[in-house]
């Protein structure tokens, strides 16, 4: 008659046997990391045919700032990594020039 498979594996410490049971229980899945269905976010500027990031546009460069001042990244506002690049550029050159803070006003 054979064995059936349980949850738990035997493992050896010291010249013992433990049964433990594994990591990563059967049946379950693991769920972390996966996505639960929002909506894809999509390219502001790629949508609106933006093809020049101005840095004095403080209006559009807000949008891709966060609260706390920071820049948000690509998961986030969805753009592509060359408009991300356009975005950050324009965002650091608007901070120096006075325009936009570098930290968010507490």
């Amino acid at each position: 008659m054979p064995e059936e498979h349980s949850n738990q594996r035997t493992q050896t410490f010291n010249g013992e046997r433990t049964n433990r049971p594994s990591r990563t229980p059967r049946g379950d899945g693991d769920r972390r990391g996966r996505r639960q269905g929002g909506r894809r976010r999509v390219d502001y500027l790629a949508v609106n045919h933006i093809e020049y990031v101005d840095y004095k546009d403080t209006e559009l460069l807000q949008r891709f700032i966060a609260d706390n001042g920071k820049i948000l990244p690509r998961r986030i506002t969805g753009t592509s990594s060359k408009n991300q690049r356009k975005i950050a550029i324009a965002v650091k050159r608007a901070r120096i020039m006075a325009l936009l803070p570098f930290v968010a006003n507490n």
